[in-house]
């Protein structure tokens, strides 16, 4: 639901652009979610800009759309967890989210995520903190049910081993069925790539811990269908 149609329980999106150096009450608009409204910098839709951003940041990936499902990612959180029973296994598999938030970012971009984060985490922020690395994984998440979706949709047939696949659409399977129909979609996706001299679509690895991170998500959003009947307090988060 929308701001408009439900205020209290509903998703809004706004881009907003920094206001211009010299001007009165100059500020940088920060990205990020904060009671089911996702601000996004309006430089993010500027190529350039955004291209500088993700190598200043050593990230592997950024776009606009990533940026949507890592805050949409957030608000379901909200929708999902927060002060549910799913918090305790959330704890287990994610870590503990009343981690000082603030401070694990700071500790973030001053020391940098630990060597083997790709162990654990689906990417370098992932491993700041709990919060961040269930809207990261979420963002993935949403990255591989949509590109298997369209694959499906295609018809698209991938080579498994000595063996064909016919890509199926992945609602309603067991994620680890659908993990291994993405490991051959990835694949081609980036070799196709790698065939016009175009960066990897997907450079990503996904670790069994992140494996398992997917899986509770897609067990969780099966179990509930639509996340419309529940309600979201909220912290502000990038």
């Amino acid at each position: 639901a929308s701001k408009q149609e439900d205020p209290v329980r509903g998703l809004a999106f706004d881009f907003l652009e920094d206001t211009p150096p010299g001007v009165p009450g100059e500020d940088h608009v920060l990205t990020g979610h904060a009671g089911g409204l996702v601000t996004i910098n309006l430089d993010e839709t500027d190529d350039p800009k955004r291209e500088s951003a993700r190598q200043q940041m050593g990230e592997m990936y950024r776009t606009v759309l990533g940026h949507f499902r890592h805050e949409v990612g957030h608000y379901y959180w909200d929708r999902l967890v927060r002060d549910t029973p799913r918090l305790e296994k959330f704890r287990e598999v994610f870590g503990d989210e009343r981690a000082d938030y603030a401070t694990a970012l700071a500790t973030h971009y001053a020391q940098g995520p630990m060597p083997d984060w790709q162990l654990r985490h689906v990417s370098a922020y992932a491993a700041s903190h709990p919060w961040e690395d269930w809207a990261e994984t979420w963002a993935h998440y949403l990255h591989i049910i949509d590109t298997l979706d369209t694959a499906a949709a295609e018809g698209l047939i991938v080579q498994d081993g000595q063996n064909q696949t016919v890509i199926q659409p992945p609602r309603g399977r067991p994620f680890a069925e659908i993990a291994t129909e993405w490991r051959n979609v990835r694949l081609l996706l980036n070799g196709l790539n790698r065939s016009m001299g175009l960066p990897d679509p997907y450079p990503f690895f996904l670790a069994e811990a992140v494996i398992a991170k997917l899986t509770l998500i897609h067990q969780w959003v099966a179990e509930v269908g639509s996340a419309a009947q529940i309600a979201i307090p909220n912290p502000g988060l990038a």
